[in-house]
């Protein structure tokens, strides 16, 4: 017979996570919902989302701005949808000349305009360029959305709808915040396609 432990690694993370999950979706319908409506009168209004983050989330920011410009689940109309992490001549160009901190804020100025959506991801909500780019955005009077984790950090008061992943494990909120913008995008690509 086999001695050896049946609760693997694997299985406690697999449990973990079930369990988070099951608060975030708890927790997160309403303003998901709320997302999405925000989203769709913005993009029928011949406004854009914009779509920032650092390292991990960056990369997610890219992930979902791709998603709508391109396609999701069905093909139709492209969508105006732009993550502010893809060129590096313009990251590395502000972050020189100005700073970091200024990353958002300048591409912000530069792209956005009233009425657009700002969509931050962090998984700490503390990030210098994060909060100044979310302050930005709302005296642009664009309508700000964070995929946020932890307690929301900073970032929670500057959002107008908050996705919040209440985890300090950073990998585990980034895999909740790629199954909410996947969600998020699936919502606003059925809704636009109507």
């Amino acid at each position: 017979m086999n001695d050896k432990p049946t609760f693997t690694p694997l299985t406690k993370a697999t449990a973990q996570l079930q369990e988070l999950l099951t608060t975030v979706c708890n927790s997160c319908g309403p303003t998901l919902e709320e997302a999405v409506e925000s989203c769709c009168r913005a993009l029928k209004q011949g406004n854009k989302i914009l779509f920032f983050g650092n390292g991990g989330s960056a990369t997610q920011a890219q992930h979902l701005a791709a998603e709508l410009i391109n396609r999701f689940l069905i093909d139709r109309r492209p969508m105006a949808a732009l993550a502010l992490t893809s060129d590096s001549a313009v990251t590395t160009a502000i972050s020189n000349d100005f700073s970091f901190a200024e990353l958002f804020v300048r591409q912000l100025e530069g792209l956005g305009r009233a009425g657009d959506i700002a969509v931050a991801l962090t998984t700490s909500g503390t990030s210098k360029n994060i909060i100044a780019g979310l302050k930005r955005a709302r005296e642009l009077n664009m309508t700000t959305i964070g995929l946020l984790g932890r307690d929301g950090g900073d970032c929670l008061e500057l959002c107008d709808v908050a996705l919040l992943v209440p985890a300090t494990d950073t990998a585990r909120i980034q895999e909740i915040h790629l199954l909410l913008g996947h969600l998020l995008c699936g919502l606003i690509e059925k809704e636009m396609a109507a």
